[in-house]
């Protein structure tokens, strides 16, 4: 899981590189960016979190 969370953003990062990069295509950066937000914002809601334990 967390790889493919690592390559979608990675892939989101270039997208919106070349966006900014190229001439006409701001839209392309827009879009990569808000991708490259909420699939971060999806790695943070599925990362583990600590159990609670009876502390026996």
């Amino acid at each position: 899981m967390w790889r493919l969370i690592g390559f979608l953003l990675v892939v989101w990062l270039v997208i919106t590189v070349v966006g900014a990069v190229v001439e006409g295509l701001f839209w392309l950066a827009v879009v990569g960016l808000l991708f490259f937000a909420a699939t971060a914002a999806l790695g943070l809601t599925k990362r583990d979190k600590p159990r609670l334990t009876s502390g026996r």
